[in-house]
């Protein structure tokens, strides 16, 4: 372990294991939300101004906010944009108030592991198995489920980034917490 506050081998590569994944879900998530949004448009001109509704696409657009609902819920939890209630750790000093956000930490872990991870892969291949598809794709439902455990795995790895850091005394993120206000005050 290194002196406190200062990054380590193993800090530099969760950082960096985390620097990776920020990029992937980025695009990920531009990619959904543009998809989402020509979805959105397309169907709405093939409803009023062509006057035949495209029965594909309001089922592509729901299944892509599913999608970017969990996946940019891991992004921003790794970023540390998340709504967090925070009462007790500000309150505390020292190894106390590291030991309570290293608690946090490890209770978001198990439930990304537990519910996330281990129950949505039960649900995936449950589905999977059960051969149950969406109605207008024809599209196996597991695909759409996988999105649970996908971002519990993303959250997860988050979480190890930020017990690694929490462990060498440094903050958990290292983006500066969201301020009141904003562009529009």
């Amino acid at each position: 372990m290194s002196e406190t506050g200062k990054p380590d081998t193993i800090s530099r590569l969760t950082d960096g294991l985390a620097n990776v994944i920020d990029a992937i879900l980025r695009v990920i998530i531009v990619a959904g939300f543009s998809g989402m949004v020509i979805c959105v448009v397309w169907q709405v001109m093939s409803r009023y101004i062509l006057r035949a509704p495209s029965i594909y696409t309001d089922e592509i657009a729901r299944f892509l906010f599913i999608w970017m609902a969990l996946i940019g819920g891991a992004y921003t939890f790794g970023k540390g944009r998340h709504l967090a209630i925070e009462i007790l750790a500000p309150a505390l000093k020292g190894w106390r108030k590291q030991l309570a956000q290293l608690a946090v930490v490890a209770v978001i872990a198990f439930f990304a592991i537990a519910v996330m991870i281990n129950g949505g892969s039960a649900l995936v291949a449950r589905t999977l198995a059960n051969g149950q598809v969406s109605p207008a794709l024809q599209m196996p439902m597991g695909y759409v489920y996988f999105a649970i455990p996908a971002s519990g795995a993303f959250i997860l790895i988050y979480c190890i980034q930020m017990a690694v850091r929490l462990f060498h005394g440094m903050t958990p993120v290292e983006a500066p917490p969201a301020e009141a206000g904003g562009p529009l005050d």
